[in-house]
């Protein structure tokens, strides 16, 4: 087992798998983060705050995509929340796009807004960013829908995406790759 890996094999899985529990409890600790920052900017006019939480979501990702999503504070929380619970084995690749995503969206996020701490022209392009991540990352924990999984099998469709050697599965095989 490498401890540089986005996922892993187990038994019966011919495609690298990841924890649903762990990743859609540390989607939820994510949702909770962005609306504390949503909530600062938007209602108390706090700006200060979202530098520090989209760079500490930046070093979550950056941590979880480059060495291992175990290693990522987020997943590492919350698996202490749901390591009593059976995992819940689902496709690795999809969710490393996913997170993709999400590095690219934070890493903006916080660029923009140390210009929004010295520069208010700069709140409504960040606001509306941290509302997409907001959205996407409630999507994920309340309903196990994934927006990022979806677009990557939108990319293999389209051949912007070579399609996987693996055939990994989504939440309850909602995208599962065909042969």
């Amino acid at each position: 087992m490498s401890i540089i890996s986005f996922g892993e094999y187990i038994e019966g899985k011919k495609f690298k798998v990841l924890d649903e529990r762990r990743m859609r409890a540390s989607a939820g600790i994510m949702f909770l983060l962005g609306l504390i920052a949503f909530i600062n900017a938007f209602i108390l006019q706090n700006f200060i705050v979202i530098p520090y939480i989209a760079g500490f979501l930046m070093l979550n990702f950056i941590i979880g995509i480059f060495i291992n999503p175990k290693f990522s504070p987020t997943v590492f929380i919350a698996y202490l929340f749901v390591r009593k619970q059976s995992p819940l084995p689902i496709g690795a690749i999809q969710k490393k796009f996913a997170w993709s995503l999400g590095l690219t969206l934070s890493i903006t996020i916080f660029i923009l807004s140390l210009y929004l701490i010295n520069d208010v022209s700069f709140f409504e392009p960040v606001c509306f960013l941290c509302l997409i991540c907001i959205a996407l990352l409630y999507l994920e924990t309340a309903f196990g829908i994934c927006i990022g999984c979806k677009l990557y099998y939108l990319f293999i469709e389209l051949k912007l995406l070579k399609q996987p050697k693996e055939k990994p599965n989504c939440m309850g095989d909602s995208c599962e790759v065909d042969d």
